[in-house]
């Protein structure tokens, strides 16, 4: 048993304006600094939202207006000279947002995050909802909103499997959760690409009573890749869950994040995942998986 779900812990989040006076929030695991805006150097044929880009850390940081990505009229450039930068690492990319202001940081269990309403549909960059001291606080889908930014589509090409790898991927039941629709059909089409069988939910709840009925059913799940940041449960507490649940068969747990930060590594260790991995790298993800085949089948050794 493990000791406690300390590790499935409560997470930070930055509030900020975008338009008027609704508020909208990242995790602040993706945060690497805020910075006052500063003169940009525009990049010629490039996305209109991309507004510029400036020096951080020596290197170029690309700068999205976060207000015209998502839909709301662009900061003027009075708003832009008064406005934050936000510097985030995602999904391997150094990308900083400029918002209109930043008010402040605030503790947040992913267990209150409530899904955005269905009617929104897939292309709402909302992941969540989170009352905050009675203010309805929108978390915002930054992975559609790179993917809208930067479409260029994940290259399946050269992704390719053995015919014995193939099938021991096909032996396994396996699950993928995660909140961004952007996020699921990576996942989808990653998997389709090398016509393997899978399951895939939305969140950590859904995922866990999937898992619950299929050891009922005798089909266990044998591989879990899930996102961390999720409404209700987060990666790391159903990772926390699934190693507490002594009916569970317990699956190779990947925990598959766009935080680059090393503490998301150290968390997904405290909670039992046997592996962190960073979006999106097809070939590392079915890495990942084949060594889950491998841990499964000698589990299955072990207990016959």
């Amino acid at each position: 048993m493990l000791e406690s779900s300390k590790a499935a812990h409560s997470q930070k989040l930055l509030l900020f304006n975008l338009a008027g006076q609704k508020s909208f929030a990242i995790g602040t695991l993706k945060i690497r600094e805020i910075m006052p805006f500063v003169r940009l150097t525009r990049l010629p044929h490039s996305h209109f939202a991309v507004i510029g880009t400036t020096s951080f850390r020596g290197a170029a940081l690309p700068v999205i207006d976060m207000a015209a990505a998502v839909g709301y009229p662009a900061l003027s450039d009075e708003e832009k000279r008064k406005g934050s930068i936000i510097v985030t690492d995602i999904q391997r990319k150094e990308i900083g947002f400029l918002v209109r202001n930043v008010r402040n940081i605030v503790e947040a269990n992913w267990k209150n995050v409530m899904p955005p309403p269905t009617a929104l549909g897939n292309r709402a960059f909302v992941t969540g909802l989170i009352d905050i001291e009675g203010e309805i606080i929108q978390l915002l889908d930054v992975e559609l909103l790179l993917s809208m930014v930067y479409p260029a589509s994940v290259d399946l090409t050269d992704v390719v499997l053995t015919e014995v790898q193939g099938e021991s991927l096909n032996a396994q039941n396996i699950l993928l959760v995660d909140d961004s629709h952007v996020a699921r059909k990576q996942l989808s089409d990653l998997l389709d690409s090398q016509n393997i069988a899978y399951q895939v939910t939305t969140n950590g709840r859904e995922a866990l009573k999937i898992m619950l009925a299929a050891a009922e059913d005798n089909k266990p799940i044998d591989i879990l890749v899930s996102d961390i940041e999720m409404p209700e449960l987060d990666g790391y507490e159903l990772a926390f869950n699934i190693r507490d649940n002594a009916s569970l068969k317990q699956p190779y747990v990947i925990l598959h994040t766009s935080l680059n930060s090393e503490m998301s590594l150290s968390y997904a260790n405290q909670v039992g995942a046997n592996e962190a991995l960073t979006k999106f790298d097809a070939e590392e993800l079915l890495q990942a998986m084949l060594r889950g085949t491998q841990t499964t089948a000698r589990d299955t050794r072990v207990t016959q």
